[in-house]
């Protein structure tokens, strides 16, 4: 396996991307830088943090919005682990940047996380708790996630990896109505080492609001590097985004 496959693998992305996107005038982009201290049976306790921007168009053009997040987790088994996060959420008019937010969210939240294996196939059941503070109003969240990883030329993620990601996000809150948006998405990426992955896709948000619903398509970015060192024995870690 070299750098070519994973470069067509990259290309073929963005081109779909791209085709797909000029069908849609209101895609954009996402994109993720993720630093990830990897929690095990041996060392029990890690965490992560993470810089998200979002624009209005695709290829990070207006841009309207951040957040800055991390959590500390605590592995009860290698493949079950819980997390306590928090972060800071900031929404722009893109349109009038120089203006000033519009949405300032505060946001705590508590997730478990259990793995599971089916051959090549890794799959992340993930289910979080939020409470939120939107521009001082106070509100919950409940989410489940659902994400399926496939190493292409190796059985397991390691070094010099290609695999795609597949998953799907529910979210509800208490007040009606319950249901409030789904996410699904797709990326292909590659394991460069065993500390750094990209990854590159497609991701659709679906909200469903009191007023009326709606949905955009994005071009998703994710850089994860996973901090080394931790003496031991070392499980297998997936590039799951941490959103």
């Amino acid at each position: 396996m070299c750098f070519k496959r994973f470069f067509f693998i990259i290309a073929l992305s963005v081109v779909t991307i791209s085709g797909f996107a000029q069908s849609y005038d209101k895609a954009g982009s996402w994109g993720l830088i993720t630093v990830v201290l990897p929690g095990s049976v041996e060392h029990q306790w890690g965490g992560y943090t993470e810089l998200q921007t979002r624009t209005n168009e695709m290829l990070y053009k207006q841009f309207y919005y951040y957040e800055v997040k991390g959590g500390v987790s605590y592995n009860f088994t290698n493949n079950f682990s819980a997390l306590i996060g928090t972060g800071r959420y900031t929404t722009y008019n893109y349109k009038d940047v120089d203006a000033g937010s519009t949405t300032k969210e505060n946001r705590l939240w508590e997730q478990f996380t259990y793995l599971a294996y089916l051959d090549r196939i890794k799959f992340e059941n993930r289910v979080r708790i939020e409470q939120r503070w939107l521009n001082g109003d106070y509100r919950n969240r409940f989410r489940y996630r659902l994400n399926a990883l496939v190493p292409i030329n190796h059985p397991k993620f390691v070094a010099n990896t290609a695999f795609v990601s597949v998953f799907d996000e529910i979210f509800f809150n208490n007040e009606a109505p319950n249901f409030e948006r789904n996410r699904i998405s797709a990326t292909a990426g590659y394991q460069f080492t065993k500390a750094i992955s990209l990854q590159v896709g497609w991701i659709n948000q679906y909200n469903n609001l009191p007023a009326s619903t709606n949905d955009k398509n994005n071009m998703m970015a994710v850089f994860m590097y996973t901090i080394q060192g931790r003496k031991g024995p070392q499980h297998e870690q997936l590039p799951t985004t941490k959103d």
